[in-house]
């Protein structure tokens, strides 16, 4: 499905409010299209049609006017079978009115001369008695146009009236519409991250996921706000007004539906060179916002090694590689946008002056004046629309551009989110002959098989890299292996859901993450099934009481992001009682003591000595005096287990768990000295 089809379908959620916007636009802009129609009737019928022939009338009444004695109607106002009179005619020279007291044979150039009027067309003249009139004698002949101007005018102004209030009713309805689907568009993005594997985010900086979900979706809303109400409105506009042309002037409207093809050309350019600086300009965007976000990560590391400048360059040279495409877009904006709209409103005008021509402004031409200004109002509002089309194209690209980049990861495909099913499971743990790769026959795991009984304590211990935390990862299902298979409770993982797996599993890792809210919020993760006595009992367990006890609000104290303003041992006390909290018949310590001092960590042992009965437990250590009292040790080198058994049998074997644990005693020695 295309980029347009989707927009098109979550615009589709929320189609009733946007129907009516759209209608109230389209009624909105039938009102302001009157207009002209509306000015040419004044300009003809009233302002104008003075010059009409008239009649002496024997009744009096509105449209009746007195002049010397005798009442003259305007022919046009005569109902069927009422008796007309001698003709007169009202002719206009110069800015002086006559009064011919007869009808005119033919109509052409006007002269004044003494008290006759002459007419000229070509070889023809013809001379008639006229009498000018005065200012009043004028106003009385305009007097019965005044109610039908009025009337005029009180349509025309509520037309406008009209059109205000719809138009305020489309941009409210749009603006909520637009974000309504925003909204949606956004919660979509994220809940899809939620379910995304972890290699997904391996690869990709969390600052180009941000971008997606915040600049790509602002300017996909931006597309139904402006670009969606001025392509329908120029749409609705342009053919209201081919069609007004075509009923004053066919030959000339069919010269101006030239532009509607040049218009089509103009986009298809356009369009092939905006989108490549638009695709590049966005993901720039997206590199800029990866890398604020890792400077502010590690911000502590670039101020003690004093890599501002250096880093201030890095981002320097993102923004000016910014700026350049930008002023790439802004010179094809320039060329193609007000410069093409120009060209063409000039070759409009041309067209129209040389099919009038100079005839159409005399008195004998064939179309009147009111047709004349309506064709040239129409033709000023026929290029609103297509200025207002012209300016969204560069919109409407970044918009294109930004849906494809959210689409694009809304196409990722994720993880299904499961109810997890079935009672609590006793923990117990087999890998088979487990073969794991990152990469393609990279393999970090090769051939891992081991068994931990419930409520035993398996330690894995290793230089870095061996493949420690990899064995974790894949007993959580973060990642799926190559090769053999791993049970709990004899069934296998692969064919159980993520969530059902993880359901009764806990985790401390060596950095804890902490969320912004409170300690307590930290251990419950704001899950309802898990109460404030049991929040308070798994934080007593691991002995944070002691260490948080000087807080002012105590358990209720706030958490800034990642934690920042509590100490190591505290953060990882509270990811510890999280763990806790939650109950897990797997327990697993991803070198959770790793830094944490050595008072601290006193504490967190006792705990665990309690805490680990029932529980199968896995701890990753460095400091392998705290693993003395596991069940069960592996050693792991190079992705396979190298030895494996109890402390003391290890000890005894003085083997690589020998040496790694003698090193480590005679490290402490050295300190302690």
């Amino acid at each position: 499905m295309n980029t347009g089809r989707k927009l098109f379908r979550y615009a589709l959620l929320y189609k009733k409010t946007l129907i009516l916007a759209l209608a109230m636009l389209s009624i909105a802009v039938f009102a302001e299209l009157t207009g002209p129609f509306i000015a040419k009737n004044m300009i003809d019928q009233h302002i104008l049609g003075i010059e009409k022939p008239w009649f002496e009338t024997s009744k009096a009444g509105n449209d009746s006017v007195s002049y010397k004695g005798k009442l003259y109607k305007r022919s046009d106002r005569f109902s069927d079978g009422e008796a007309k009179g001698r003709q007169i005619r009202i002719v206009q020279v110069k800015r002086d009115y006559y009064f011919i007291p007869s009808g005119i044979r033919f109509d052409g150039a006007r002269t004044a001369e003494g008290s006759n009027l002459v007419i000229s067309k070509g070889k023809q003249k013809a001379v008639y008695p006229a009498e000018k009139l005065s200012r009043q004698e004028l106003l009385s002949f305009y007097k019965p146009e005044v109610n039908g101007v009025i009337r005029l005018m009180g349509l025309y102004l509520g037309l406008l009236v009209l059109a205000s209030f719809f138009n305020y009713g489309q941009r409210y309805f749009l603006q909520v519409t637009s974000n309504r689907i925003i909204q949606r568009m956004r919660e979509d993005i994220f809940e899809h991250i939620q379910r995304l594997p972890i290699t997904y985010f391996d690869s990709l900086p969390a600052g180009k996921i941000v971008a997606r979900v915040t600049n790509d979706t602002e300017a996909i809303r931006e597309l139904y706000v402006a670009v969606l109400a001025t392509f329908f409105t120029s749409a609705i506009y342009i053919t209201g007004i081919f069609i007004a042309l075509f009923l004053l002037e066919p030959k000339l409207a069919l010269i101006c539906l030239l532009i509607l093809p040049l218009l089509a050309v103009w986009s298809v350019i356009y369009r092939r060179y905006a989108a490549k600086y638009n695709h590049k300009i966005r993901s720039i965007v997206s590199d800029i916002n990866a890398m604020v976000n890792e400077s502010i990560q590690g911000m502590t590391i670039i101020q003690a090694f004093r890599r501002q400048k250096e880093t201030s360059r890095e981002f320097e040279e993102l923004n000016e590689s910014h700026y350049q495409y930008q002023r790439k877009l802004l010179s094809l904006n320039s060329l193609l946008s007000h410069n093409m709209v120009g060209f063409m409103r000039n070759i409009a005008f041309v067209a129209l002056i040389w099919f009038f021509g100079g005839a159409s402004l005399k008195a004998d031409a064939a179309i009147s004046l009111g047709v004349l200004y309506a064709f040239v109002d129409y033709l000023n509002r026929l290029f609103q629309p297509i200025t207002g089309i012209v300016n969204q194209f560069a919109q409407l690209e970044q918009a294109r551009v930004a849906s494809e980049r959210v689409f694009q990861l809304l196409n990722q495909k994720g993880i299904p989110v499961e109810e997890a099913a079935g009672s609590r499971y006793k923990g117990n743990v087999v890998f088979d002959d487990v073969s794991f790769a990152y990469s393609l026959d990279n393999y970090v795991l090769k051939n891992i098989s081991f068994e931990a009984k419930q409520g035993e304590t398996v330690a894995l211990v290793g230089h870095t890299g061996s493949g420690k935390s990899s064995i974790m990862n894949l007993l959580f299902r973060f990642y799926e292996i190559q090769k053999g298979k791993i049970t709990i409770d004899g069934s296998d993982i692969s064919k159980m859901s993520r969530q059902e797996v993880r359901k009764h599993m806990g985790i401390v890792l060596q950095d804890p993450f902490l969320f912004t809210g409170t300690i307590a919020s930290n251990v419950s993760l704001e899950n309802e099934q898990i109460p404030r006595d049991k929040i308070e009992k798994a934080l007593r367990d691991v002995g944070a009481e002691e260490l948080l006890k000087h807080l002012p609000e105590g358990f209720d104290e706030p958490v800034v992001e990642k934690g920042s303003t509590l100490s190591s041992g505290q953060r990882q006390l509270v990811s510890f009682a999280r763990a806790l909290a939650y109950d897990p018949a797997i327990l697993i310590l991803d070198e959770a003591t790793a830094s944490i001092d050595t008072e601290t960590e006193a504490i967190i042992q006792d705990a665990l000595e309690v805490l680990k009965k029932g529980r199968t437990t896995f701890i990753i250590a460095h400091r392998l005096s705290t693993i003395k009292n596991a069940d069960q040790i592996l050693v792991l080198e190079k992705g396979e287990i190298a030895e494996r058994g109890s402390h003391d049998e290890l000890m005894k074997q003085k083997g690589k768990y020998y040496q790694m644990y003698k090193l480590q005693q005679g490290k402490q020695k050295i300190l302690a000295g």
